[in-house]
């Protein structure tokens, strides 16, 4: 019997000739991971274990983003410490304010993902680097100091589920209408402690910035991790990014699968998830009455250029209605610019929206957008849980960044062709 290509990942990182669901590993880490509110736990816990080095200084990242630039007196603390910790270890990867970006979003950009890789962070969306054919899983703080230690993680081998897309998307469909459609039809915990092997024609005419959207919320569906293909596209992204040697896996065509779903995706419009479940789909031209406060672009499922080009091009020429708060968040320093040189943030700009560096913040309720009682948002995140972006009486509306961009204009929730014409 075959593998598939997170079994075969395991496999080669646990030095066993073959891995089954259900079995429990020790796998070597290539990279682990940790931001602003998990490395100081994990930090803690590390000086717990009476440790003096981390296992390779090369091979963790601390990105401080959810809380900076620091928003208080407390987040100041939290990033001093990581900080200190960083400094005192030698950390290379240690990413700062103004060299920063949403972490998920800035390590693929700094080529510290590869396919074939075994990454590990304190944040459960690192299953973002399955977009490029790495097995990425997110862990507790607790672990990751173990990680930190020593180098590697106890895992169970996880059954894998295979998604297969067909037909053609239609305009203004990208990743996050196909990962909430996903999420919609299999529920929140429909790919519980399983992979999500993303496969199919559509996949492979995807841009990388959908890929890493889908493989992003892929723990929204409970999953253990998401992974694509590695093909011509994902080897143009690597280009001149990945300078080490890295293997390629694919799934053997007799590989073991929990269940196969197949959906020809022709017909797909762009979706919606309501409050307060990311399961919770609807096509956004169903959702017209849904009267809104503000709109967040932004965030590691959708902070990148595929997703401000989209905003921008629904944006040029037109205005933020005057309800409406439009913040748009670039996922890092070198998204920012080059949205700058491309002339994106003066199109923000002169529609009447904030840009700001690149944070986390008001995706986790932190700061730059905090919900008050009663407000509505709709937001390019990957969680609309109660109280997930301000106050536990607010609503937050998960989409793209076409329908985020469409609905800031009209005031309410809105397909795009709304304002495409």
């Amino acid at each position: 019997m075959g593998m598939t290509v997170t079994e075969k990942i395991l496999a080669a990182h646990a030095d066993l000739p073959e891995v089954v669901p259900g079995q429990l590993i020790m796998a070597r880490v290539d990279l682990a991971l940790a931001n602003d509110i998990t490395a100081p736990v994990a930090i803690r816990e590390f000086a717990r274990m009476g440790v003096k080095e981390v296992f390779d200084a090369t091979r963790i990242a601390l990105v401080p983003d959810h809380f900076t630039p620091n928003k208080d007196i407390s987040s100041a603390e939290q990033a001093r410490l990581v900080r200190d910790f960083a400094r005192e270890q030698g950390i290379v990867h240690y990413f700062e304010v103004g060299r920063m970006g949403i972490e998920h979003c800035l390590l693929p950009e700094q080529g510290l993902v590869a396919p074939g890789e075994l990454i590990v962070g304190a944040d459960s969306h690192t299953c973002t680097y399955g977009a490029l054919g790495a097995f990425a899983t997110g862990v507790g703080s607790t672990d990751l100091a173990a990680v930190m230690a020593t180098g590697e993680i106890w895992l169970r081998v996880p059954e894998t589920i295979k998604f297969v897309y067909t037909g053609r998307l239609r305009p203004w469909v990208g990743g996050k209408d196909l990962i909430l459609y996903t999420i919609g039809r299999i529920g929140v915990d429909g790919a519980r402690y399983a992979a999500m092997e993303f496969t199919g024609p559509v996949v492979h005419e995807l841009s990388m910035d959908s890929r890493f959207t889908m493989a992003n919320m892929a723990i929204e569906a409970g999953a253990k991790n998401g992974i694509f293909p590695v093909d011509e596209k994902t080897h143009a992204y690597l280009a001149g990014r990945i300078k080490r040697p890295f293997r390629v896996y694919e799934s053997d065509p007799d590989a073991r699968y929990r269940q196969v779903y197949e959906w020809d995706v022709s017909e797909l419009t762009p979706l919606v998830a309501r409050p307060h479940l990311p399961e919770n789909v609807a096509p956004a031209r169903e959702l017209r009455e849904v009267i809104i406060d503000q709109v967040v672009i932004g965030s590691c499922p959708n902070g990148r250029m595929e997703d401000l080009r989209i905003a921008a091009s629904l944006l040029r020429g037109r205005r933020v209605h005057p309800r409406v708060r439009l913040i748009v968040i670039p996922g890092t320093q070198a998204i920012y610019l080059e949205a700058l040189r491309e002339g994106l943030i003066e199109i923000f700009i002169d529609a009447g929206a904030a840009v700001s560096t690149p944070t986390c913040g008001p995706c986790l309720g932190g700061h730059m957008g905090i919900l008050a009682r009663n407000e509505r948002a709709v937001a390019t995140t990957n969680r609309n849980f109660v109280g997930r972006m301000g106050h536990p009486e607010s609503e937050v509306y998960l989409a793209g960044p076409a329908v985020a961009a469409a609905s800031a204009v009209l005031g309410r929730i809105a397909d795009p062709e709304e304002v495409a014409g």
